[in-house]
């Protein structure tokens, strides 16, 4: 039901906009709540060395921006602030942040980081059982120390401090390892827990739907050889009737249109026998073949998943670091549950209530855990030795990519230089943290029309998206990189005057002097011949 909508007027008195319920609950409450001298010294505490934006309910403040002083707090609030969020990475000076920084420069910037896992789920209580089971995972890798939060919603925040990692490790800085390592670690952890939480979110979610009898139970399988879920295909038993011919096809499309027998001189007709599901992984190969690895073939590498709806219902978001992401401070409210975005223990996980983070009872505690050194060397170290395997496999669904290439008659552009690209184009290379669907189809299409290799669109794809805040889903990018590539005709990437591109996404510095990116290579490679 739509929420009933107030009028109130702005800053300016000729201009009015609609205000929601929502927001009119929490404005009622922040100046109240901020004004706290507890809750400004925990978000003031929490705030040194690293980028801080206040949100005003619909939208976020400027960036960058700090707070250094609780005063600063209540002064924000006075302006309409609801809520704070800040960076993970710590900066030497967070107010020398740019969009324009390289990576370089933002290493040299980055004073150090934090790892903070990001738990989300449909379903708080999801989101709760995949939280214990990350404090178990840190705890078995000899993880001691951590700090645990509400989310204010439906997740829960856990943090690890840096000092708990090595500076250097395997030749490469901490500093400089952002955001790497806290990307490998955070998706470690939930390869981890996964067998584990579908099992648990599988038998919550078929208890509270023991209602619908009438449902049929959804079959998951995992592939156990990448920990991965399987997908769900038909295999099909033929018989001739005339000479007992049998022959099995995997997801044969059926028709009224009956098949011919294979056996030579026979003149029958090929009928369905039988039909059953069976299981295969998109990403695993058959030994000596390319073949996926399928439940019919290597039944001992498949496991059913028991739970009715475990992988729809209990859905877990990865909410994969970048460099500059933001997330929401310990003690911050939330705008739409109005609930604090309090602290706990690991003890309250277990009976914990939305109503324990309401904003008027909270207890304050400290979010930042004191980390012994090294003491998540252990976690770094599996972790990238995880990272290394998947980083293989995704290596060989890039040589399977490559297999679908089309190449372009387009041979004008061979070996382009990157410092040929235009402006517009490198600083897209730096990452997006708003239009990155037309960002990458800018980048694809671009260097789809210079006659780079699939291997070479591929990495530098992959690369951007590491630069993203957020990045894409991994499915989309691949999705889209497979269909570009199966093109025969060229697709030029958009002109410069489509203000739903370029200028939309900040990319142009100044008025482009030519129509479009590929027009600025030409020029670059004629005046260099």
């Amino acid at each position: 039901m739509e929420e009933p909508k107030k009028e109130i007027k702005e800053e300016k008195p000729q201009e009015k906009r609609e205000i929601s319920e929502k927001e009119i609950r929490i404005r009622k409450i922040t100046k109240l709540y901020y004004s706290n001298p507890k809750i400004q010294e925990a978000i003031l505490n929490f705030s040194q060395n690293r980028e801080v934006v206040p949100r005003y309910f619909e939208g976020f403040g400027k960036r960058p921006d700090t707070i250094q002083y609780s005063s600063d707090i209540m002064g924000l609030v006075n302006k309409g602030a609801t809520s704070f969020h800040c960076s993970e990475e710590l900066w030497n000076d967070p107010l020398q942040l740019s969009t324009d920084l390289s990576p370089d420069e933002l290493n040299k910037l980055r004073k150090s980081w934090d790892l903070l896992i990001d738990i989300d789920s449909p379903y708080l209580d999801l989101s709760n059982i995949a939280a214990k089971l990350i404090v178990k995972a840190l705890e078995s890798h000899g993880i001691k120390n951590y700090g645990l939060k509400f989310s204010g919603s439906k997740g829960f925040h856990i943090i690890v401090s840096g000092n708990a990692f090595p500076e250097e490790y395997e030749g490469m800085k901490m500093k400089e390892s952002f955001p790497d390592w806290p990307r490998a670690i955070t998706e470690y952890l939930f390869s981890y827990i996964r067998r584990e939480y579908n099992l648990e979110a599988g038998k919550m979610m078929s208890f509270s739907n023991l209602e619908d009898k009438e449902k049929p139970e959804e079959k998951i399988w995992d592939c156990l050889n990448c920990g991965r879920q399987a997908k769900q295909g038909n295999l099909i038993t033929f018989h001739c009737p005339v000479c007992d011919f049998t022959m099995e096809r995997r997801d044969s499309k059926i028709s009224k249109r009956r098949l011919r027998c294979l056996n030579p001189g026979c003149a029958g007709e090929l009928e369905i026998q039988n039909k059953k599901p069976y299981f295969f992984c998109e990403f695993c190969k058959t030994p000596n073949s390319e073949l996926p690895l399928s439940s019919d073939k290597n039944p001992e590498l498949f496991e059913e998943m028991r739970g009715e709806d475990a992988g729809k219902y209990g859905k877990l978001d990865l909410v994969l670091v970048a460099p500059r992401h933001l997330f929401r401070m310990p003690y911050s409210l939330h705008e739409k549950t109005s609930l604090s975005s309090a602290v706990l223990s690991k003890e309250q996980l277990n009976n914990f209530s939305p109503k324990d983070a309401s904003p008027f009872t909270i207890q304050i505690r400290e979010f930042m855990p004191k980390n012994e050194k090294d003491e998540a060397k252990t976690l770094l170290r599996e972790a990238l030795r995880w990272k290394k395997t998947q980083t293989s496999k995704e290596e060989e669904e890039g040589k399977r990519i490559s297999k679908d290439y089309k190449p372009l008659d387009n041979s004008q552009f061979k070996d382009v230089p990157e410092d040929f690209f235009p402006a517009p184009i490198k600083k897209l290379l730096n990452g997006l943290q708003d239009g990155k669907k037309r960002g990458l189809f800018i980048l694809i299409t671009f260097l789809r029309a210079l006659n780079f290799s699939p291997e070479y669109i591929n990495n530098k794809i992959r690369d951007w998206n590491k630069l993203n805040s957020p990045p894409l889903k991994e499915g989309y990018i691949r999705s889209q990189i497979e269909w570009h590539l199966k093109q025969r005709k060229l697709i030029l990437p958009p002109n410069y005057d489509n203000e739903s591109f370029y200028k939309d996404l900040n990319l142009l510095d100044k008025k482009p002097e030519t129509k479009n990116p590929i027009v600025d290579v030409s020029r670059m490679l004629w005046k260099n011949r």
